[in-house]
């Protein structure tokens, strides 16, 4: 069984921040609250940790995964972004968007979308998540958590302990959490594309 860390969502325990990071360093996969829904992610760099998190959401080799970034800095150094896609990205985060962009040669290649080496990015408006990203000083590689022949998403950090927390490293319950994933925005040919309605407006890209 993984570890189960009440954390307070608007001021984030340092110790237990401080732990969490530590579990991800050493290779764990995490369960955590953002401005969505509940999201499981893993260090950058740790293949067995995403191949863990593929198994665990059925996912197939082509799936989209997501760099949880602090700030606009980082994520220009994952992502090739011009200055009609900074405005977007500066305008509408943090947020609940995720936006896929042309993918530099800092992310690695198992994460691409492999025909059009694509990332999806985003920056979550959760201050759980703003203080993991500052401890752990890089992005964490994440998706939606989304259990396969589940009806509905799990909003609740309790159940989702019951159901899954002997299947990852930690849970963090940062309060309830939407049903919804977020909306995700294509910048890769400049002018966006909605590709998923989720949270947040998808008009205001119109």
């Amino acid at each position: 069984m993984g570890q189960f860390f009440i954390i307070h969502p608007d001021d984030p325990q340092s110790r237990l921040i401080k732990q969490a990071v530590k579990i991800i360093q050493d290779g764990g996969i995490i369960i955590y609250p953002t401005d969505s829904a509940y999201a499981i992610g893993c260090q950058l760099e740790n293949k067995g940790a995403l191949e863990r998190i593929r198994q665990l959401r059925h996912l197939e080799e082509g799936h989209h995964f997501t760099l949880i970034c602090r700030d606009l800095s980082e994520i220009a150094t994952y992502a090739i972004v011009d200055n009609s896609s900074f405005r977007l990205l500066k305008a509408h985060t943090p947020g609940p968007y995720t936006f896929i962009l042309k993918a530099t040669k800092e992310v690695p290649k198992r994460l691409l979308q492999p025909k059009r080496n694509t990332i999806g990015l985003r920056i979550p408006d959760n201050k759980i998540v703003q203080a993991l990203l500052m401890e752990l000083n890089e992005p964490l590689m994440s998706v939606t958590l989304a259990i396969p022949n589940q009806e509905y998403p799990l909003v609740d950090a309790q159940d989702i302990n019951e159901m899954l927390g002997n299947q990852v490293d930690l849970v963090i319950d940062g309060g309830a959490c939407g049903a919804e994933g977020t909306t995700i925005v294509d910048l890769v040919e400049g002018a966006p594309k909605i590709m998923r309605i989720g949270k947040g407006d998808p008009l205001v890209f119109i």
